[in-house]
């Protein structure tokens, strides 16, 4: 038997040892037992039949990681995950490239936020794709329909993602210049959450790699997430139905709401910080004149012209009341008079004939639809409406008068509803469900001409209105929809239409904002400020 030499046989066991030493990092990233750069572990996220790695150079501090599977998007999500668990609100930014080209154009690197390591799960992510899109994408309950909103930033080189509180934003760059912002959306992500690096290639048999480079994560303190910001750009708004265009006819760095048209058409009414102005339709550049409201009257957005134009009903908290009221005035506020004087209680709409108002209040616990009688009067009592234990908000007549339209979660997401003017009877049983799918429906406005309903739609899973976020204004005709009350079923989805998304809410479209003539409505959209 021939043994090797001294030397031979030091350096057989020598070069084993220097090649495991090399494959260390990379099989520690592999094997997610390192600590990896910011991050302290790595994993493929839902059905990836090619398993993804990560990379971490220390030297360069970059993160080159591989994915696979086919999507982040819709119900479900497939990729390859680097992670740390954190609290709190952060500033999350890195340089981002692809390696090589791809035929799959939406291949996908990302920074992510996720409830979870579940496929469903809540997130939210800033995507940047293999063909320069760069989306705010996010899913706000578990297995709901993944929205975005898209970046004005073509294939950026720098991205960002944000949280501060329940909100998510983006923002995207080149180099040299400032990062635009977009966004934002809300998620209201409970306890410790998932963030880090992801890449999907979009094809399952296929893995695509990105390279995250100068890699920053600033984590701030846990803040109360402050759904309804009050520093807020407003864009009063009108939707042309026959263009298909949006016009803005003022803008203002505070917060306005809940825009309606007079029953004339000359103006549009407004309000902001308790007050209530109109704007005159005929000027090219409308600027806000006060509606002389007594001092001492707190406006909030849930007011209206009734259909004569002689009156105005108004929601308002005065003196020592703690909650909303209903008060009636004359058209231009003067006069005003106690019509409600139970709390709180919150105007909708007028009946067609001007006698009823119909309003939604909270009694004993539980917020149902109520209407009584616009003249008020100390024998006048509030007549309720419904009963069931759902929350219902929102009520609208009909243009004929003879329905109540209201959003409501008596189903369990919040869809659109109505029922008989006079009331949806013992249990609720004529009660009729209208939508009915994964989107948060608000607020339905009935068109004066009776063909169209136009309402308010947050991403799924968004627990309320008192927000700002990513939403649609949809519309449907009148008359269409799912009944719910044993009636037939029929299919609404292909007649509904989205009209525009933007950033909006809470004030965008609370009260009925159409046009006399059906050609248009108003609505207020949003800006965040610093």
């Amino acid at each position: 038997m021939n043994l090797p030499s001294k030397s031979s046989r030091l350096s057989i066991p020598l070069a084993v040892t220097l090649l495991a030493i090399l494959a260390i990092p990379q099989m520690r990233a592999q094997e997610g037992t390192s600590v990896l750069g910011l991050f302290s572990s790595h994993t493929d996220v839902g059905e990836t039949p090619k398993p993804g790695s990560t990379v971490y150079d220390a030297p360069t501090a970059e993160y080159r990681v591989t994915g696979g599977g086919d999507n982040m998007w819709a119900g479900k999500d497939a990729f390859h995950f680097v992670w740390k668990q954190t609290n709190g609100d952060f500033v999350f930014t890195a340089d981002v490239h692809f390696v090589g080209k791809s035929v799959e154009d939406h291949r996908k690197a990302a920074l992510v936020i996720r409830q979870s390591l579940d496929a469903k799960s809540a997130y939210a992510d800033v995507a940047l794709h293999g063909d320069g899109l760069t989306a705010l994408q996010f899913r706000a309950a578990p297995g709901a329909e993944t929205s975005e909103v898209r970046s004005p930033v073509t294939a950026p080189t720098r991205i960002r993602l944000e949280r501060h509180g329940a909100q998510l934003t983006m923002s995207a760059g080149l180099p040299g210049v400032q990062l635009k912002p977009s966004g934002p959306v809300t998620i209201d992500f409970q306890g410790p959450v998932y963030i880090g690096l992801g890449v999907c290639s979009h094809d399952a048999n296929v893995l695509e790699t990105a390279v995250f480079s100068n890699v920053t994560l600033q984590e701030l303190p846990v803040t109360k997430p402050e759904l309804n910001p009050i520093k807020v750009r407003s864009s009063l708004s009108v939707y042309d139905l026959t263009t298909k265009a949006v016009h803005v006819i003022f803008s203002a760095n505070t917060l306005w709401e809940a825009p309606n048209w007079s029953p004339d058409g000359k103006f549009v009414m407004s309000n902001s910080g308790g007050k209530l102005y109109r704007f005159d339709m005929d000027s090219e550049a409308p600027q806000p004149k006060k509606i002389a409201l007594k001092r001492g009257y707190k406006a909030n957005n849930d007011h209206g012209l009734s259909p004569d134009g002689k009156h105005l009903a108004i929601s308002a908290e005065r003196g020592g009341a703690t909650a909303s009221q209903v008060y009636v005035a004359d058209a231009d506020g003067r006069n005003p008079r106690l019509i409600t004087p139970n709390m709180p209680s919150y105007f909708h709409g007028w009946s067609r004939d001007g006698h009823w108002l119909a309003f939604v209040a909270e009694r004993n616990g539980n917020f149902d639809i109520y209407r009584i009688p616009s003249l008020g009067g100390k024998d006048t009592l509030e007549e309720r409406l419904t009963s069931d234990p759902g929350f219902d908000d929102g009520p609208d007549y009909s243009a004929d008068g003879a329905w109540i339209y209201v959003n409501s979660n008596r189903g369990g997401g919040w869809n659109i509803w109505r029922f008989p003017a006079e009331g949806a009877g013992p249990n609720d049983a004529k009660a009729e469900q209208i939508t009915n799918d994964a989107q948060e429906d608000w607020f339905p406005h009935p068109s004066p001409d009776g063909k169209w309903i136009v309402f308010l739609s947050f991403p799924p899973g968004t627990p309320g209105h008192d927000t700002k976020t990513s939403v649609h204004l949809r519309m449907i005709p009148a008359g269409q929809g799912v009944v719910a009350s044993g009636g037939p079923m029929e299919d609404w989805s292909d007649s509904v239409q989205t009209l525009t998304e933007f950033l909006g809410g809470q004030g965008t479209i609370n009260v009925n904002s159409w046009s006399p003539d059906s050609k248009k409505f108003a609505f207020v959209s949003y800006e965040l400020l610093p």
